[in-house]
């Protein structure tokens, strides 16, 4: 049986996607099957601009050094290797619509839909996250 991992990114800071591309390229490394709904300020983490000054929770700005000490991948790194390992990334239709956004804010290479999209590929996941 191939594994399923379902995440829902909804929030849009540093630490949010790095919680999120750890998972989705952990387990897409382990050979599962990873989706990824982005929405609401989770859009930010795969935004062309945003996703490459998103911010540190207030009061921990120290950890940015420890990240480049630490040789931590920057999030469009991590966003290039998910995609390289087949993850899944999909913006919700409905908040792009609110917000105004359109396909051509974000990176190459993701699918636009809705909850129903989402939920068709986490119906019979065997994870599911949200961050």
């Amino acid at each position: 049986m191939n594994t399923k991992v379902a995440i829902i990114a909804s929030n849009g800071g540093l630490f949010d996607a790095y919680k999120v591309f750890n998972i989705a390229t952990a387990s897409a490394a382990t050979d599962a099957e990873v989706a990824i709904f982005f929405t609401f300020e989770g859009l930010n983490l795969i935004h062309k601009e945003a996703h490459h000054q998103l911010p540190l929770p207030a009061g921990a700005e120290h950890l940015a050094e420890g990240f480049q000490k630490a040789n931590i991948p920057t999030i469009p790194q991590l966003v290039e290797m998910a995609q390289e390992m087949g993850v899944k990334i999909i913006a919700c239709q409905m908040t792009m619509d609110v917000m105004n956004l359109k396909k051509e804010d974000f990176i190459e290479g993701i699918e636009v839909g809705g909850a129903v999209t989402f939920l068709d590929f986490a119906k019979d996941a065997n994870v599911s996250l949200t961050f």
